[in-house]
């Protein structure tokens, strides 16, 4: 009896554990599509070019970055801020270096604050719309082309918004299959060519 209730106890620690790192696992995703379909914590837009119409008006672009406390990247923006005309066209760059001696894979989740900001925050271009990988002691420059749509000043909550904060944060994630391949590859290549 005493081996049953034992049985039964380790199993359901198993299972705790095995749910727990299913959660881990799936939260990013899971986030990002939150995030996407509430508008919660300031997610921006996606457009394939900017409008036609710029204000004189401007707003101050700030640029934050952080990543995961398991990420070991380093990860931070190439300028802190950016003043643009409200409608017009920016371009800012971020920089991730790998001092790793591994190749890791990472996918950025992001947010723009204030949150009433976000329905009129347009990404063209993003280095957060597809997984990254750096090699080890690989540094890369990421763009993110974007703009402000004009309708922010008719917005009642947005209309006095001056500055805008994008935020990145850094997670790792596993290496794609072919990254993966190309690892497993390499140390077998090697040892044919000795």
């Amino acid at each position: 009896m005493t081996m049953n209730r034992q049985n039964k106890t380790a199993a359901q620690l198993v299972g705790v554990v095995v749910v727990m790192g299913a959660l881990a696992w799936a939260s990013v995703p899971f986030y990002n599509w939150f995030c996407r379909v509430t508008g919660f914590g300031g997610v921006t837009n996606v457009a394939t070019v900017a409008g036609a119409d710029i204000l004189d008006q401007t707003i101050k672009i700030r640029f934050d970055a952080s990543t995961d406390r398991d990420m070991p990247w380093e990860f931070k923006p190439m300028q802190r801020t950016m003043t643009l005309r409200i409608g017009e066209e920016g371009l800012a760059f971020y920089e991730a270096y790998n001092p790793t001696d591994k190749p890791i894979a990472g996918q950025a989740s992001y947010n723009v604050a204030p949150y009433s900001a976000g329905n009129f925050f347009y990404k063209i271009e993003c280095f957060c719309f597809t997984e990254q990988v750096l090699q080890p002691g690989e540094r890369v420059e990421m763009p993110v082309n974007f703009y402000v749509d004009p309708e922010i000043v008719d917005d009642r909550d947005a209309k006095h918004t001056n500055h805008i904060t994008l935020s990145y944060t850094f997670h790792q994630i596993d290496l794609p299959e072919q990254a993966q391949a190309a690892l497993e590859d390499g140390p077998a290549n090697e040892k044919n060519v000795n």
